[in-house]
């Protein structure tokens, strides 16, 4: 399974125009995150996790000529916004596109995206299939995900553990039950906001204790903000075994 993490950043710290912070100007490419998503190679299939508002460039940055599915954590904007440019691979592959969320988030979508889901289709709008899932194993086109129930402050969110590769961004809890379906997983990716407690998100300390109970052989910290510093700095401070993920970083799992 080939991995490409299409954006590593957050709308949360975003940092406004004029900002002056030494992340802000950084030339260093690993300081520049779009929004968090991640592209998954497997079984001849591709599947893209989240399609925050920079999906479109992401995935021209990455030439993703072909999309068998869309597959969403939760409801947030910063994780659907993009949904509208599925309509390029719909035109290209002549299909509709599956989403796969939970009953609630694929609610959401039809109101945000009512225009997709309207009696009257108007050309060229995109053309999806929904896919409802529950905390319960499923396939994504024929590839086995076994989701993960974390919560995102109050609200119930998704993470999802892929053959020996686990993804889990926007949390800060992970009940015990949950962690059973984590474990063993060689490479697991992980939200880690910043150095400072986050009311909804994982801080790179929290992060970092929860990494060294599952003890993969690697981890990659994601869903990173402005706020947790420059990259090369950040990065030697960290456990052999554990790095910052940038945008564009390809794993082999």
């Amino acid at each position: 399974m080939k991995i490409t993490f299409l954006g590593t950043g957050t709308s949360q710290g975003v940092p406004v125009i004029g900002c002056t912070c030494e992340v802000c100007r950084s030339v260093d490419y690993r300081d520049k995150r779009l929004r968090v998503s991640v592209h998954l190679q497997v079984n001849g299939k591709s599947i893209i996790i989240d399609s925050g508002p920079d999906f479109r460039q992401q995935v021209l940055r990455e030439r993703i000529k072909s999309l068998d599915a869309l597959v969403f954590t939760h409801e947030h904007k910063d994780h659907t916004a993009g949904l509208d440019d599925i309509r390029a691979y719909n035109f290209l592959q002549k299909k509709d596109m599956p989403l796969y969320g939970e009953e609630r988030v694929l609610n959401q979508l039809k109101k945000e995206f009512s225009y997709i889901f309207a009696d009257f289709k108007y050309p060229g709008i995109p053309q999806v299939e929904l896919c409802p899932i529950t905390n319960e194993p499923f396939e994504v086109e024929g590839v086995p995900f076994i989701p993960i129930r974390v919560k995102h402050y109050k609200l119930p969110v998704f993470g999802f553990r892929i053959g020996d590769f686990t993804y889990i961004t926007d949390a800060n809890f992970i009940a015990e039950e949950e962690k059973e379906k984590i474990k063993g997983s060689k490479v697991i990716v992980m939200d880690a906001l910043r150095r400072e407690p986050h009311i909804s998100h994982f801080s790179l300390q929290e992060a970092l204790d929860l990494l060294q109970e599952f003890e993969p052989e690697v981890a990659y910290l994601t869903h990173i903000s402005h706020l947790m510093g420059l990259h090369r700095e950040v990065e030697q401070e960290l456990p052999p075994n554990v790095h910052l993920a940038y945008d564009g970083l390809q794993i082999e799992v």
